[in-house]
């Protein structure tokens, strides 16, 4: 993989775009009685992962969290402060960070296609989130792990839709608009026998 050489301004750009992004999908938002609720930011963490890249996704989360660090209402529910570090979805946060950089690890490991932007949803969207943030929410809520893992099976269906959802967005924009995506992920092909472009 080529050397991504976008400008800073660019990159700063796109991570702040991302973390936007991330703060208004958070607006929707279904209350579950755990007091973890189902969200659409999960989606947006998908989608910098898939776009972004496991360098640059990371970095708009963690932009994102350090502005509810600072106290401005940008989770979901118009939460913010430090005091959402320390509750039951502490570790789901955490396990965006993480989960972003898996996805664009999986998603940029070689030819952006479907299947490895489904893949990296699902793994790092998915699977990684629930591995931070189910020991943290049993710790803090004091439910035994089992249970709390057996509580999650109530977001599965909606993080599978979300997942679907970031991969097909995903797939449509870089068949669109590749250069979005980091510096030396081939396009596809547009007609057979079409000479590639060298990554810039």
């Amino acid at each position: 993989m080529a050397p991504d050489r976008r400008p800073l301004s660019a990159d700063l750009a796109r991570i702040a775009v991302f973390a936007a992004l991330v703060i208004v999908l958070g607006t929707v938002m279904v209350p579950l009685p755990s007091g973890v609720p189902i969200t659409g930011q999960t989606l947006g963490v998908m989608l910098a992962g898939l776009v972004l890249g496991a360098r640059r996704a990371p970095l708009s989360v963690l932009l994102m969290l350090a502005l509810a660090a600072i106290g401005l209402p940008v989770l979901a529910g118009g939460r913010g402060g430090l005091g959402a570090f320390v509750g039951p979805t502490a570790g789901y946060m955490a396990g965006w960070v993480v989960g972003a950089v898996v996805i664009g690890l999986i998603a940029h490991s070689g030819r952006f296609t479907w299947w490895r932007a489904a893949t990296g949803s699902l793994v790092g969207g998915i699977i990684v989130v629930y591995l931070f943030g189910i020991p943290v929410q049993a710790a803090v809520t004091g439910v035994p792990l089992d249970l709390t893992a057996l509580s999650t099976v109530a977001f599965l269906p909606g993080d599978l839709i979300k997942a679907t959802l970031a991969t097909v967005l995903a797939v449509a924009l870089h068949r669109a608009y590749p250069r979005a995506f980091p510096a030396g992920v081939a396009a596809p092909a547009r007609a057979v026998g079409a000479t590639p472009v060298p990554a810039r």
